[in-house]
């Protein structure tokens, strides 16, 4: 992908995947401007307007593929616009990140906690609110550690050297002398010591964030790098805390909107006239939107299930053509540049020529839904021509620039606030909850809360995008592979790439045109291209006659990728003996986000209902240095319990527009019986800086239950799901052009 120069003050400092497809979608909705609201914003008269998009994201292109472009302003440099002292001491931090469950309002607590010398509990961290935090382009990519932390080291390690200058002239001391502990400075040389909250005071933290790194390193750590319990896990685990559907404010009404028949329908005709003769009741009709206000959910239910509407509808494909239509709708170059990724070194062609072992497959992966704890909620009030909306977002400035292009706003004229919310997985980028709740407060003058049903959640959210991934490699007499080729059609590039040594290489990220809306999920497309590159791996194996774990340590030069590997094979007892009929092992792994990951796994095959179990996982991570071991743990362990449902049973049904499975009763996840032992080996390198570790641990573990069910029955599944009915009862449609199951 080619890279556009831009001035140093606008290139993007986060980068952005292409398969976010997501963060440049067009508007959910445009909204016909009242005449008194068009008047507001332009003035009296005549005039001639070019309607244009945010010009700090991509345009999409005619073809609907976006350009993937963000501009990010710069970030702010004084200390004080991200740090504050209080006279007592308390600390508040600010950052744009914002807390979905992976606990970085404590790792980043940890981490100023270092620099500045002070006790995680005096420290509180407000995130996410755009009217106080700087501008962050959100939280996604597993960037918050490697990004955020060290910006937040740096500006209390200036903090920190700002305080000890103030008590150096207070003492007229000099301040090489004095160190920094426990919230305050100290002269060891007289006794004294200035509290941080004294020395604070009447003063302004206005001094530049040092640009270089005098900060502590990870070997020296004693705050950063320590087990820490989750800051404000009472709150959770009591019901004391408010989740954005929680969030209440005087004169609170609810409502609803109402969803179109089908993907793409465009509404026909209105009947409103029961609805609205409801007392309390309003409804508000813009364009392709209809939403009622009441004062209580109930009321607005029930004057939502009064409404009575007729939609245009259109055809649309179902899942049994969906592998198909990728292959053939691969969008052509001059729609696509800036999307696609190829790279090639040697000779393919004449690798696979000379190779006297030749391999050959392909591997597919369905659309799947993110299934948060809390589905989307919005709460939003207007109040002098200005709004402010509560929600649950990983991008709440993006919400806040939605807000402000939807409803004709300067951008100070919208506020977000993201409380603590139950989940995001990549689920949660866009802003269509948010300005759904404030089109029906600006429609009905009364704040308004919005929360949506699961239903809504699994039918109207972006999804896991869909993709078929084509492999061919090539092994040479030594049991080596001279050639590596593999295509990616539409899931995306993140991780395509080969960690493996492979002289001759090919490999491409084909973009396509796409039946449902599709975007960012944990890990993006490196599930699936781990998947697809794992499996194949554990089938050159088999085809070299080499055991899976050799093969691959045969072809790695990646000392950090070994070592995982390595760790995960200790703690399973990798080659273990078969103790039972229908047992099973299998092994994955890979490189993604700055991380290493490697899993076993071990599986039991019920011969006569062909039911599959995986009974222990060991999974070894290694992200840099470790900033709360804790907090690690429970990340790791839990994205091996979410990489269940997607390499099992997960999978969006859908037909003429409609998605048929839309609840938990019909969309399957793990539950508590289908968990088996997980087991987690960190493996803390502090020598190096700490790496994100929201997505990279959930990508070994598909392949290796899917090597593990071929090493059980010698049957190798191909498509993900793998096994949503049992072996035996698995639905016989093949992926495009390639069964999905095929005997050894």
């Amino acid at each position: 992908m080619s890279e556009r120069k831009q001035p140093e003050e606008m290139r993007t400092v986060e980068a952005i995947e292409p398969e976010r497809y997501e963060a440049f979608a067009p508007p959910s909705y445009h909204f016909d401007l009242e005449r008194r609201d068009f008047l507001k914003v332009v003035g009296g008269g005549i005039g001639v307007f070019l309607v244009m998009g945010e010009p700090a994201a991509a345009l999409a292109q005619e073809s609907g593929r976006p350009q993937f472009r963000f501009r990010m302003p710069p970030l702010p440099k004084n200390v004080g616009a991200w740090l504050h002292i209080a006279p007592n001491g308390a600390v508040t931090v600010f950052t744009g990140k914002v807390e979905v469950g992976q606990n970085i309002r404590t790792s980043l607590a940890q981490q100023v906690a270092e620099e500045l010398k002070v006790a995680v509990d005096a420290i509180s961290m407000v995130m996410g609110d755009t009217a106080r935090t700087p501008f962050d382009m959100g939280t996604f990519g597993s960037r918050t550690t490697p990004t955020m932390g060290p910006q937040l080291r740096r500006v209390g390690a200036t903090a920190r050297e700002i305080l000890i200058g103030l008590a150096a002239e207070r003492w007229n001391a000099d301040k090489k002398t004095l160190v920094a502990e426990n919230g305050a400075v100290r002269d060891p040389a007289t006794g004294k010591t200035l509290g941080y909250g004294e020395l604070a005071t009447g003063q302004t933290l206005a001094k530049t964030i040092i640009s270089t790194d005098p900060l502590e390193p990870p070997a020296d750590w004693t705050v950063a790098g320590k087990p820490l319990a989750k800051v404000g896990a009472v709150e959770f685990v009591t019901g004391r805390h408010r989740y954005p559907s929680d969030i209440v404010v005087p004169g609170l009404h609810y409502g609803k909107v109402l969803r179109p028949a089908a993907f793409g329908a465009t509404l026909e005709t209105l009947d409103a006239s029961a609805a609205k003769a409801m007392p309390g009741v309003t409804v508000v009709h813009d364009g392709n939107f209809v939403g009622v206000v009441a004062p209580t959910l109930e009321e607005a239910e029930k004057a939502l299930g009064l409404l009575k509407a007729t939609w245009k509808t259109a055809p649309q494909i179902s899942n049994a053509e969906l592998f198909a239509y990728l292959k053939q709708n691969v969008l052509p170059e001059s729609e696509a540049e800036e999307d696609r990724l190829r790279h090639e070194t040697g000779s393919v062609e004449s690798g696979m020529a000379d190779a006297p072992k030749k391999f050959e497959a392909t591997y597919t992966v369905e659309y799947i839904a993110h299934a948060p704890l809390e589905p989307r909620a919005a709460v939003a009030v207007w109040q002098g021509g200005k709004v402010t909306a509560w929600t649950g977002t990983q991008r709440p400035f993006a919400v806040r620039d939605a807000l402000a292009d939807t409803f004709h706003l300067a951008k100070d004229d919208a506020r977000v606030l993201m409380p603590d919310m139950g989940s995001g997985y990549g689920g949660k980028h866009t802003p269509e909850c948010a300005i759904e709740a404030a089109r029906l407060s600006r429609g009905a003058g009364k704040p308004v809360k919005l929360i949506w049903t699961r239903e809504e959640e699994f039918t109207w959210a972006y999804f896991r995008p869909a993709g078929v991934i084509d492999v061919r490699a090539g092994l040479g007499a030594d049991g080596k592979l001279v050639a590596w080729e593999m295509h990616n059609y539409n899931s995306g590039p993140s991780a395509v790439m080969t960690p493996y040594d492979v002289p001759n290489q090919r490999i491409s990220f084909h973009p396509t045109k796409y039946p449902l809306r599709q975007g960012s999920y944990r890990a993006l497309a490196a599930t699936a291209n781990h998947f697809a590159r794992e499996s194949a791996m554990s089938e050159l194996a088999h085809m070299a006659g080499a055991d899976q774990l050799e093969f691959r340590l045969k072809h790695l030069s990646d000392e950090r990728l070994k070592a995982v590997f390595l760790a995960a094979a200790k703690k399973f007892g990798w080659p273990r003996a078969k103790t039972a009929p229908g047992q099973g092992f299998g092994i994955g792994g890979g490189i993604e986000k700055g991380g290493r990951v490697a899993a076993c796994a071990e599986v039991a095959v019920d011969e006569k209902s062909g039911e599959v179990k995986v009974t222990h996982v060991v999974v070894a991570f290694e992200c840099g240095a470790i900033v709360n071991q804790d907090g690690l743990n429970n990340q790791v362990s839990g994205a091996q319990v979410m990489g269940l449902g997607g390499a099992l049973f997960e999978a969006i049904e859908f037909a003429d527009g409609k998605i048929l499975n839309p609840m938990f009763s019909k969309y399957r996840v793990p539950r508590f019986k289908d968990l088996p032992e997980i087991e987690v080996v960190l493996v803390d390198r502090v020598d190096r800086p700490p790496a994100g570790a929201g997505e990279t641990p959930i990508c070994g573990l598909a392949p290796a239950i899917a090597n593990a069910i071929f090493d059980a029955t010698g049957t190798r599944l191909r498509a993900m799901p793998l096994a949503p009915h049992g072996l035996k009862k698995a639905d016989p449609t093949p992926p495009a052009p390639r069964a999905a199951a095929e005997p050894a």
